[in-house]
């Protein structure tokens, strides 16, 4: 990265530019996963937000203060200090969401998004670039759950957010809500994005090997493969 970052920009990468799901490939299990509703696309997506601004702050915060030895365990109790948080609330007052998300909910934890961003910015910059960095790639894992979620909810059910939408004559294509239905959609958004990228100047960035994994710097097989 050539020079210094600004909030704006540090905010905005995740949108597109870094999209953790379109073009890092991060959290594609529960994106593949509960992307069969809106509903569910919507929750998880103000859960994982929720989680990664809090935690990016106060990984930035003790920054200086944890250990390099144990960084990751450190950082993976404060994730879960939060996502337990969030798990309680959810089971208390939105009961229906902690049913759709299932485990899904509680292995925001171990979510590959949430570690990389501590292990690869937090743990590296300020606490205002932090939080920015959380709520932009919190957004931007939001908006990529609620649009596959639209797609797959309307031509799989024929409904959004439980509302029947397609006429009643018209028979669902219930494959969108399958497995199969779900790689393809998000095949679909991974080449628009790369396609919005060309054409906004922005050269796409295939070496995804070691970027934005947290165990990287510890990793034997960094590099392999790539040029």
């Amino acid at each position: 990265m050539k020079g210094k970052t600004t909030n704006f920009g540090v905010f905005v990468n995740g949108l597109l530019k870094e999209n953790p799901v379109l073009r890092l490939v991060l959290g594609t299990c529960p994106t593949l996963a509960i992307t069969t509703a809106v509903f569910n696309g919507l929750g998880m997506g103000i859960a994982a937000t929720f989680v990664l601004i809090c935690s990016n702050m106060v990984i930035s915060a003790l920054r200086k203060l944890i250990p390099a030895q144990v960084r990751l365990p450190a950082f993976i109790v404060i994730i879960a200090s939060f996502v337990t948080l969030v798990h309680m609330l959810i089971k208390a007052y939105v009961p229906a969401l902690n049913d759709a998300l299932g485990v899904y909910l509680p292995l925001i934890t171990v979510n590959c998004i949430i570690l990389g961003r501590a292990e690869m910015f937090a743990s590296k910059n300020g606490v205002l670039k932090s939080a920015l960095d959380g709520l932009g790639m919190g957004l931007g894992f939001t908006i990529v759950l609620v649009l596959m979620s639209a797609v797959r909810e309307l031509v799989g059910a024929g409904t959004l957010l439980g509302f029947q939408i397609m006429p009643e004559a018209v028979s669902p294509l219930t494959v969108a809500i399958l497995p199969p239905g779900g790689f393809f959609v998000f095949g679909c958004f991974m080449a628009l994005a790369i396609f919005l990228e060309t054409k906004m100047g922005n050269k796409p960035n295939v070496n995804l090997q070691c970027g934005a994994c947290p165990s990287a710097d510890n990793c034997p097989a960094k590099g392999v493969g790539e040029a």
